[in-house]
């Protein structure tokens, strides 16, 4: 096994894993904004939050290659904090507006978009964690899976999204969209905790447990 080019391809997955939440991030603000879709909006603000994570994986890679048994440094772990505190605050801001279109009864114009762009995120991020797993093990690096592991979350607000999108686009039911706002608050909760935990510790990831 070439230690080297796994490394190098874990790197190259992150580097990928951020661009595309970069992007995922900007079509999904827009249209959710063009579509008053407030779950497809919120998608999009936490691809950004994802992307701060992203960083901090990047920088754990070359630390993890240049000193396998090293403890998290400060960099990761104030990136760390960062990105829990944006969790918490983007959890705080989809809650308040979620409940505020249930009491003015608004809906979004169409949902189509966010289902469109679950579907993708869905299919991309599977391969991101199966990319991240298999180098993962052929590193024999616990940070590299438990990475793989927290990636898994991104899935799981996908097919909230994708969920709540298909409902409302095929049925019109009031709501949905407030819903599926929940659904994103609760895993960026989740999100936001894990962050801090792993801020004060040197242990990797629960999100398996998500």
């Amino acid at each position: 096994m070439d230690t080297e080019k796994s490394y190098r391809i874990a790197w190259i997955l992150a580097l990928f894993t951020i661009g595309y939440n970069i992007v995922e991030g900007l079509l999904s603000v827009f249209f959710g904004f063009q579509d008053e879709s407030l779950v497809l909006f919120g998608f999009g603000v936490d691809s950004f939050i994802e992307v701060l994570s992203g960083i901090g994986i990047a920088h754990m890679i070359v630390r993890v290659r240049n000193n396998p048994g090293q403890n998290r440094d400060e960099f990761e772990r104030n990136a760390l904090r960062i990105t829990g505190l944006s969790f918490y605050i983007l959890v705080i801001g989809l809650v308040l507006t979620a409940l505020y279109n249930v009491w003015t009864r608004h809906n979004p114009k169409t949902t189509f978009w966010g289902i469109v762009i679950s579907l993708l995120s869905i299919v991309i991020m599977m391969l991101v964690v199966y990319g991240k797993r298999k180098v993962g093990k052929q590193l024999g690096s616990e940070a590299i899976l438990s990475d793989a592991e927290c990636t898994r979350v991104c899935i799981y607000m996908s097919i909230v999204l994708l969920v709540s999108s298909v409902i409302y686009e095929w049925s019109k039911i009031p709501y949905l969209d407030s819903l599926g706002t929940l659904g994103l608050a609760y895993f960026s909760f989740r999100e936001g905790r894990e962050c801090f935990e792993k801020a004060r510790s040197d242990k990797y990831c629960t999100c398996g447990h998500h």
